[in-house]
This record gives structure tokens, C-alpha cells and sequence, in this order.
């Protein structure tokens, strides 16, 4: 096992286990961090002990993460209880607000119980983006168009994320709900006012999040870079918000990224603007190029929060889970839903 600090870099694997290229990535110095996707994933079993090996490699272990929110963002499927889109949750609230919350508090705790039995350290979630109807890439990940019901639905999953020992991510600063392109194929720009935007910082002013991802989005009338790559963004967030917590980039091999080079210039320029942990996703070429090229000493502040989104609980068994009555009302609420 090797012992080294956390680096800044979460890559990601192709397959469903470890290759020989794949362990000597994930113990370089500059990785700290594993996302996994649908391409990893076959069975539960099979993914507990891909998660046990990862977390085997090192000391203290790599942080394996996973876009997990529900709806059309879920990546294990088969074995895990399917998670409804975040809307329908708003859509509760519209009808029963007490009701809605007690149902977002459950969506947490299965979320996060059923990933950390199986080994899975975080996901990326919730999504804090006001549903303002104009985004597709967005659309039903959005709880709600009101910022109080998107503060209330999301602090009461993030309640029942921690209390399966899970922190969270809250996403996409400053808000992603407003335009209409998608980031993954093009580099939005919302022209709004800072003044404007009030609305959507709303929830991470108010909330008490662990972790932040930065919208792959330009707003021009606050700075020229979209805001993962803006000192200004960045500023704002940990001054004028008091966060203290993980700043994650979005996946930097996204088009919405491409505006500040390539891959090698996008990990420089977040890092440089205030990033604690870069995304290289999809891209397993540009990962090994930064790997090789990127001349950077890890900065152990970023590091010790990298750390603190490592659970400090033990995970439980699934066979303990199946057998626990809160969580069985949970998904029995969860499937009702659905239905």
C-alpha cells in the first residue's frame, strides 16, 4: 500500500476491474480522487470489490465518487433502488411540503446507504440549479423553480445523505438553470447581472454544503472566464459566502471547458483560479498526457479538504441494510413515488 497526501486530480477507468496501467494512474501523486460511471459498473458484488481494491491502493484511501442523483442520473441501476428525478420531489412539495421533505430526507439515506455498502465513498449531488425551464441538460435534476423549495427539498437530502455518513456536492455554481445550451456540447453564457444571479446563489448561501462544482458557464457581467476558471467566482464563493469546503471542477474535457485550451491549460487554469480536485473524465489519452506533463507540487490545504469528504463512519453491510425498518420504509416510500 502506498502512503501519500491526496493530489488534485480525480481520473477515472474504462472497465469493471483494475488494469495494470489503471493502479499505476490511481497511485500517482497527483491523483486524489476516482469517478466511476455506468462502463464500471455490472453487478453489486462486482463493484464492491472493485471499490475494495481501489481503496487498498493507498493511505489515506482515494475518494471514489459517483454522479448518483436520481432520474436519468443514476449510474448503477441493477441492484440499487431506482431514484426518482429530483422535480417529482418539487412537485411533492407543491402539493405537500411537510410530506416532500420527509420523502427528500429518505432519497438521501437510500442514496448514500446503498452506495457506501457497496463501497462508493460520495456522489455528486444535489443539484441546486433553479428550474427556470429553459435548460435541457438540467430540465428534472432541478427540484423546483422557487429557491425556497430548492433550499428546503435539498437540505432535507442532505440530512439523509449524512446520516448514512455521506457528504455533499451542491451543483452548478452559480447556477446552471438559466441558459439553454448544454456544457457537455457547447459554453453557455448567461448574460444576467450579479444582481440577477441573487436567486440561484441563494442555496449555496443558505445551505451548509461540503462540497461545490462550478458551472462550466460564462457569465460576462461579472467576469470573462465561466466560473470554475474565474478567481473572481472563486473569490466569491469562499469570501463573500464563507465556504469553506471542496471546490470540484467540472469534467474538464467537457466543451464548455475548451475555451481555456487544452486539457493540460483547463487543469492549470482551475487549479490557478481555486479548484481543490480537477475532473478528467472520458479522456483517458488527455488524463495520461497531464499525468506525464503537469509540473505541480500538491498543496496540503486542498489535500485536508480532499480528506474530510472521506466518511467517518463504517459503511454497513448490505445484508445489514436490507434488514434495517428505516430503510425499508425509505424505498417502499421511494417505489410509491414512482408509481
Amino acid at each position: 500500500m502506498t502512503e501519500q497526501a491526496l493530489g488534485p486530480l480525480m481520473i477515472d477507468i474504462q472497465g469493471t476491474v483494475l488494469t495494470d496501467l489503471d493502479r499505476e494512474r490511481l497511485c500517482h501523486p497527483l491523483v486524489g480522487g476516482i469517478i466511476l460511471f455506468s462502463r464500471n459498473y455490472t453487478d453489486p458484488e462486482q463493484l464492491l470489490a472493485l471499490s475494495t481494491e481501489i481503496h487498498a491502493l493507498r493511505q489515506p484511501p482515494l475518494l471514489i465518487a459517483v454522479d448518483h442523483e436520481g432520474g436519468r442520473v443514476q449510474r448503477f441501476r441493477e441492484g440499487f433502488t431506482r431514484l426518482p428525478p429530483m422535480a417529482s420531489l418539487g412537485q411533492a412539495w407543491d402539493a405537500d411540503a411537510p410530506g416532500a421533505l420527509r420523502l427528500a430526507r429518505q432519497v438521501g439515506y437510500v442514496l448514500a446507504a446503498e452506495l457506501r455498502a457497496r463501497g462508493v465513498d460520495f456522489s455528486f449531488t444535489p443539484d441546486l440549479d433553479l428550474d427556470y425551464g429553459r435548460s435541457s441538460v438540467i430540465g428534472s435534476r432541478a427540484f423546483h423553480r422557487r429557491p425556497e423549495a430548492v433550499i428546503a427539498l435539498a437540505g432535507a437530502l442532505i440530512e439523509g445523505l449524512r446520516a448514512a455518513g455521506m457528504g455533499s456536492c451542491g451543483k452548478h455554481f452559480p447556477g446552471h438553470g438559466w441558459v439553454e445550451a448544454d456544457s457537455h456540447l457547447a459554453i453557455p453564457v448567461d448574460e444576467r447581472s450579479l444582481e440577477a444571479l441573487q436567486e440561484d446563489i441563494r442555496p449555496y448561501r443558505e445551505l451548509a454544503l461540503d462540497a461545490v462544482m462550478p458551472a462550466h458557464v460564462i457569465y460576462p457581467r461579472v467576469d470573462g472566464s465561466s466560473s470554475g476558471f474565474s478567481r473572481t467566482w472563486h473569490g466569491y464563493l469562499r469570501q463573500e459566502l464563507g465556504f469553506d469546503g471542496v471546490v470540484f471542477s467540472d469534467d474538464l474535457s467537457m466543451e464548455g471547458a475548451s475555451v481555456v485550451g487544452d486539457t493540460l491549460a483547463r487543469v492549470q487554469a482551475a487549479y490557478q483560479a481555486g479548484c481543490d480536485m480537477l475532473l478528467v473524465c472520458n479522456a483517458p489519452d488527455q488524463a495520461g498526457n497531464v499525468l506525464a506533463r503537469w509540473q505541480v507540487t500538491p498543496d496540503p490545504r486542498r489535500s485536508t479538504r480532499v480528506a474530510r469528504l472521506m466518511p467517518r463512519t463504517p459503511a454497513p453491510s448490505w445484508q445489514a441494510l436490507q434488514a434495517d425498518p428505516d430503510y425499508q420504509a425509505a424505498v417502499a416510500a421511494i417505489q410509491a413515488l414512482a408509481v
